[in-house]
């Protein structure tokens, strides 16, 4: 049973590239399979989330973070009767945009584009599933619904002021209606993204050892989860005695995702899913008392793990790899593959952006293994990863 709120199919806005109907699948469906059997979902696997993607196995990648936000969304939508299928296609696709090297390397790309816009992993997301995937005959991208992009390109919240290249573009033949608010389902995949991150970085900062369980103690949500669960359980072994507290805090913060927005669209009362893009505030939402917790939390991850000496040195020596890899190709000292388009003598903004498409959606491995063939130039890496 879906609400009066949620996307329904078979009123979606369409494909921009005309298709027929599946016998056996709905249009949303046919959204999240295309964007799991893409090149860019499946190069996932190979970027960093927080540590470089061979630092470890057990460690989260972009891949499985995005796995772990689809299955948080899919459990939210579910509860609250919204199209699952909707929400778990505008989660997996949320991060395809990510280059090599987490946000250390959005940050040196979006240096790197300075003079042409700068670089923005949502709005670049946008430009995979629309231009850079290049498998079905009929078209570039995976042409998913209206619903589905305009969820990717805003899940975020509205986009209004200086629309990074990639949105303005698109939107300029397919008007997403970047003013508003994004479906329901799109603004449930943007926080679960939340709740998957804050969670899995505290067990993956534990499991590398950057903060301590009795750090954890005095933070709010994960302390009181940890004392629950040592009261419940005071003789289990420190990888259960994690787990059993961190699937306790994926759940306060689900719960409350849950409670608030009930109460949200209670007060709204909307009758169809347009109402929801045209109201004056989100209706999925944490209260105001847990968004206060993340931000702690998010605080001490900022201190404890991603600011971490050896997280930072390891991340400073990707970034530089990263921007010298940029520009040999810029100067001509490194050539696209072919099928990609001849930049040889094209203008510096186009030239520029072929080869941020190109640079963005390199796996970490294979930036190494670029950097390395074209510098004649051992992996600087793995001196840094022996030090881990």
């Amino acid at each position: 049973m879906l609400s009066a709120i949620a996307c329904k199919p078979e009123n979606s806005r369409g494909r921009l590239f005309p298709e027929s109907a599946s016998d056996f699948r709905t249009a949303f469906q046919r959204d999240r399979d295309r964007i799991i059997h893409s090149t860019s979902f499946r190069r996932l696997k190979h970027k960093t989330q927080v540590f470089v993607e061979h630092e470890g196995d057990h460690y989260r990648t972009r891949l499985t973070h995005s796995i772990e936000v689809a299955q948080v969304a899919r459990s939210i939508s579910g509860a609250l009767e919204l199209n699952t299928d909707l929400t778990e296609a505008v989660a997996l696709a949320h991060d395809l945009g990510h280059p090599p090297f987490g946000h250390s390397g959005e940050e040196v790309l979006n240096s790197c584009m300075e003079d042409y816009g700068g670089f923005d992993h949502n709005a670049q997301a946008l430009r995979v599933v629309t231009r850079l995937e290049r498998q079905y005959p009929g078209f570039d991208g995976l042409n998913l619904t209206w619903e589905a992009l305009e969820g990717i390109a805003k899940h975020n919240g509205p986009v209004v002021a200086d629309l990074p290249y990639p949105l303005a573009e698109y939107n300029a033949e397919h008007d997403l209606e970047l003013h508003t608010l994004a479906s329901a389902e799109a603004q449930v995949a943007a926080l679960a993204d939340d709740i998957a991150y804050n969670t899995h970085d505290l067990d993956d900062g534990l499991r590398a050892g950057l903060f301590r369980e009795s750090d954890v103690l005095d933070l709010p949500i994960a302390g009181a989860c940890f004392r629950e669960a040592d009261r419940r359980y005071p003789r289990i072994d420190d990888d259960r005695r994690r787990h059993t507290a961190l699937r306790q805090v994926f759940d306060c913060l689900v719960r409350s995702v849950i409670t608030e927005s009930r109460g949200r669209l209670r007060a709204l009362s909307p009758g169809n899913p347009g109402e929801i893009r045209h109201a004056d505030r989100p209706v999925i939402a944490f209260p105001d008392s847990i968004r206060r917790d993340l931000g702690q939390i998010r605080e001490f991850l900022f201190q404890h793990m991603y600011r971490h000496p050896k997280v930072q040195k390891v991340r400073d020596r990707a970034s530089s790899i990263l921007s010298e890899l940029f520009g040999l190709y810029l100067s001509g000292g490194a050539d696209l593959p072919d099928g990609w388009p001849p930049v040889g003598n094209a203008n510096s903004e186009f030239r520029a952006r072929i080869i941020l498409d190109y640079v963005a959606g390199m796996t970490d491995r294979f930036a190494l293994q670029e950097h390395a063939r074209f510098t004649g130039r051992d992996n600087p890496l793995d001196s840094e990863l022996r030090l881990w």
